[in-house]
């Protein structure tokens, strides 16, 4: 045994949380979603947070998770944009379509990166679409120029919209979508529910108990890929008021507190 996973075993099973619609709504905190986490790792559970927001760097991350009173390492953060970063080879010529995020796991890659407006986007092998908060007609159109050209496509994942305190914005899926309509390709998607994402957590986090989510479209198939159970906490996009959804949840609760206590006895 590697001291790895020594390490795992240590901390014991794995609570894999989404971030924004369970952790935090954009910058605003989940009531009781500290001291669920607390009392997760008081419990000797080990906390690995998995999000399909590719833009804020590692660092970003874990500086928000300790102001919002969870206080992380690296090891305990998982992006869309690592995932994709896999796809990459060192050296490989890569333009992007996304933020801070993106271009830092790329460079940590080794790949040689491409901007926009500022090179012949024919050059490109791959292009890497994420969460892009600049993005408009002129990257669009570099996008595309380099997809025809015969660069293949990579995007961090494909959720339509994210989670605000003020209600559903447009997500990295909806830029993906744009391009690989413009470009006339189908994207490799490296974040949840797809492989990429899934053997870099397995390869982080051990033995899992559970997947935490709000959305069954992208957690929920994510805990089927993993053969783990899925709990859907309402805090995010899929409202209390709900039907029927697909995949069904192993677990509900109005949130990351009540499923915590109902998991590990109130």
């Amino acid at each position: 045994m590697s001291l790895g996973a020594e390490t795992l075993a240590a901390c014991g099973m794995t609570w894999l949380l989404d971030c924004d619609g369970v952790i935090w709504l954009a910058d605003t905190p989940v009531p009781g979603a500290a001291e669920a986490v607390a009392r997760l790792r008081a419990a000797g559970e080990r906390v690995l947070f998995l999000t399909n927001n590719s833009w804020p760097r590692l660092g970003d991350h874990l500086a928000k998770l300790e102001q919002m009173g969870m206080a992380s390492g690296p090891e305990d953060v998982v992006t869309s944009a690592m995932a994709a970063a896999c796809l990459i080879r060192p050296g490989e010529k890569v333009l992007v379509i996304g933020g801070p995020g993106v271009h830092e796991e790329l460079e940590k890659r080794g790949a040689e990166l491409l901007e926009p407006g500022r090179c012949d986007p024919r050059e490109a092998e791959t292009v890497v679409v994420g969460m892009d908060l600049s993005f408009d007609f002129s990257r669009l159109a570099a996008a595309t120029t380099a997809l025809r050209a015969g660069a293949r496509l990579v995007a961090t994942n494909e959720d339509a919209t994210f989670p605000t305190a003020a209600g559903l914005l447009p997500g990295a899926g909806s830029v993906v979508a744009a391009v690989a309509t413009a470009g006339g390709a189908e994207p490799a998607v490296a974040g949840k529910p797809h492989e990429p994402v899934a053997q870099l957590v397995r390869q982080l986090a051990g033995e899992v108990r559970i997947m935490v989510g709000d959305r069954p479209s992208t957690d929920g198939c994510f805990a089927a890929v993993l053969e783990v159970p899925f709990g859907l906490v309402l805090t995010g996009v899929t409202p209390a008021d709900h039907g029927p959804v697909e995949p069904p949840p192993d677990h509900e609760a109005p949130d990351l507190a009540a499923l915590v206590d109902a998991l590990l006895g109130s």
